[in-house]
C-alpha cells in the first residue's frame, strides 16, 4: 500500500483499494464492505487544494452503514498534483475538466466484476468545489439516485469579476443557468450562513430556484448553520460536525438503501 493510504484508519484500509479509472486514469480510492455484494455507492468529490484521502472519517462512517465509496482526485489535485490549478481563480477549469471524466468513472466502477458497486443505487456528492461539480453534473442525463453537497453552490455568479475567471465559462457551466435540464432527484445541501469562501446566498438562491421547478419541493433539503467555528466558517462545520454527519447519513440511508435491505 502506498504511504498516503497507510495512514487510513485500519478498519477503512482493510476495505480500500486504489485504481486508475477511465481513459484518463483518474486516481480513485474505492471502499467496499466486502467486495462481493452489490452495494449502494457514493461518488464523492473533494474540495480545492486537498485530496480524496481527506475524508477518511466520512468513508468509514458510510462503510459501517453499508454504503460503498468511490472518491477521486480532482484534476490538478492529489496524485495528479499541479498546484497551478489550486488558486480559487482557476477552480472553474478544474470543474470543467473533472466534469468531463465522470462518465468514464461511472462506467469503470459499475463494470467491475460482480457489480459490487451497484449502478442502480448510485449517489453523487462533494464538498465546496466538489459539490459544484456534483450539481453541474446533475444538469445532464445521469444515473444518480440522489445528490448531497456541503459548503458549495449551485449559483456561480459570485465568481464573476475574479481575475482569470471567464464569464463565458461561468455561463456555460453554472447550474442555475441550466435548471431546465436538472434531473429531478433528491438533494441535501448543507451550508454555513457565515461562510467566507462561498456565500450562503449563492446556495440559497439556487435552492429557491430549484424548488420552483420541482414537482415535489420536499425532495430538496437545505440545512444551514449559524456560527460553527470551522476555519473561515467554510468546510467541516466545526461544532456542528456531528449534526451535519448525522443528517447526511440519514439522507443517504433513506435515498440509497431500500427498507428491509
Amino acid at each position: 500500500m502506498i504511504e498516503r493510504f497507510a495512514r487510513l484508519p485500519a478498519a477503512l484500509a482493510r476495505c480500500t483499494r486504489t485504481m486508475r479509472l477511465g481513459s484518463t486514469g483518474v486516481p480513485a480510492m474505492l471502499v467496499h464492505p466486502d467486495w462481493r455484494t452489490p452495494t449502494p455507492t457514493m461518488l464523492w468529490l473533494h474540495g480545492r487544494t486537498v485530496s480524496k484521502e481527506l475524508d477518511s472519517g466520512r468513508y468509514l462512517r458510510w462503510l459501517r452503514h453499508g454504503i460503498a465509496t468511490c472518491a477521486i482526485d480532482l484534476f490538478g489535485h492529489g496524485e495528479r498534483l499541479d498546484e497551478t490549478y489550486h488558486p480559487p481563480e482557476r477552480i472553474l477549469e478544474v470543474i470543467q475538466h473533472t466534469l468531463g471524466e465522470i462518465n468514464d468513472i461511472i462506467g469503470a466502477i459499475t463494470e467491475l466484476e460482480g457489480g459490487v458497486f451497484d449502478h442502480t443505487r448510485l449517489g453523487i456528492g462533494g464538498i465546496s468545489a466538489g459539490g459544484m461539480i456534483a450539481l453541474a453534473r446533475c444538469c445532464e442525463p445521469h444515473p444518480f439516485r440522489c445528490v448531497t453537497v456541503e459548503a458549495s453552490s449551485g449559483d456561480w455568479d459570485f465568481q464573476r469579476g475574479k481575475s482569470q475567471v471567464s464569464d463565458a465559462l461561468i455561463d456555460k457551466l453554472n447550474p442555475t443557468n441550466h435548471l431546465e435540464r436538472w434531473m429531478p432527484i433528491p438533494l441535501l445541501a448543507l451550508h454555513c450562513e457565515r461562510d467566507q469562501w462561498i456565500p450562503e446566498q449563492a446556495m440559497a438562491d439556487f435552492i429557491e430556484a430549484l424548488r420552483r421547478i420541482c414537482t415535489d419541493p420536499t425532495r430538496i433539503e437545505y440545512i444551514t448553520y449559524d456560527r460553527t467555528g470551522a476555519p473561515y466558517e467554510h468546510a467541516g462545520f466545526g461544532r456542528r460536525t456531528a449534526d451535519a454527519r448525522r443528517r447526511q447519513l440519514n439522507f443517504l440511508e433513506r435515498r440509497l438503501i431500500p427498507p428491509g435491505s
